[in-house]
């Protein structure tokens, strides 16, 4: 009897601490928001990284571009290592989820052969233009894969599709940087059909998805944005990209050749406030979930 009044005495503080420990170890939806907006970030600074590079190889502000790159990449490494084991300066959680680790772990894995490019271009060497065009795009779509991951994990916590959101909003991101990245591809004459082609479909993706966070798409799973603010700021992007779209359009042009270089200093010079417009809106939806 005595021996089974210590079992249950055990049993009973075993389920008390593992209360505790789930208590202790669950993640807000604060908390979740952070995650897939940094996750999602990564993204874009695949794309970043790579059209840098690509601006490198043009002869575009050569040296500014190098020293950009540097931090572009310790920015990738350093978030990679904060989703993966916690990071208080981020604001990350470790992440636990044994899908996702074994995702974050095949990103690390084409994130070391990428970034033994990076490195070679950083410390001043040449640019293996069809290296950056062969290992970015398995990097962005690992990437993708594990905020995806995110995405699904916070809807089953928090009951909300706030995920989504803030998913496609940092997506957005990615997408101007993309299709920099092509355009510049396309300057370098590097299998320039199928990436006029790309440029056509990420334009596309990007003005659809801005249409669809202001006022809804079904099919993209967006509910309209009713908050004034977020739709004041998606306003100053759609104003941006107003003047960047011209530009993208010649570049995917079927018929096109590519642009002069001083078309492409445009691009370099462009597609950057529009990504910080862009990141701004995010962080408002970030926020709204705080």
């Amino acid at each position: 009897m005595r021996n089974k009044r210590v079992c249950l005495s055990f049993l009973l503080s075993f389920f008390i601490l593992s209360l505790v420990s789930a208590d202790v170890l669950a993640v807000t939806a604060s908390e979740h928001a952070v995650i897939i907006n940094l996750a999602g970030r990564q993204r874009m600074l695949t794309q970043k990284m790579s059209k840098e590079m690509l601006l490198v190889a043009k002869g575009i502000e050569a040296e500014a571009n190098r020293a950009s790159l540097a931090k572009t990449a310790e920015l990738f490494d350093t978030t990679l290592k904060g989703l993966q084991n916690g990071s208080d300066e981020l604001g990350l959680p470790p992440t636990e989820h044994a899908v996702i680790r074994r995702q974050l772990g095949k990103v690390e894995g084409l994130w070391q052969s990428f970034h033994a490019v990076v490195k070679q271009v950083v410390s001043g060497g040449d640019v293996d233009i069809a290296k950056v065009a062969e290992l970015n795009l398995p990097l962005l779509k690992n990437m993708n894969t594990a905020v995806r991951l995110y995405e699904k994990e916070a809807g089953k916590a928090t009951g909300k599709s706030a995920g989504v959101v803030i998913n496609l909003a940092g997506k957005q991101r990615m997408l101007t940087q993309k299709m920099s990245k092509e355009i510049l591809l396309v300057a370098l004459q590097h299998d320039a059909d199928n990436n006029k082609s790309n440029v056509r479909n990420t334009a596309s993706l990007f003005d659809r998805t801005l249409k669809g966070l202001k006022d809804g798409d079904a099919d993209l799973e967006l509910p309209k944005t009713d908050d004034a603010t977020i739709r004041t700021q998606l306003d100053k992007v759609n104003e941006l990209w107003g003047a960047f779209k011209p530009l993208v359009d010649k570049a995917g042009a079927v018929d096109s050749t590519a642009l002069s270089t001083n078309e492409l200093k445009k691009i370099a010079e462009l597609n950057l406030p529009l990504l910080k417009e862009m990141n701004k809106a995010v962080k408002m939806y970030e926020q709204a979930e705080q």
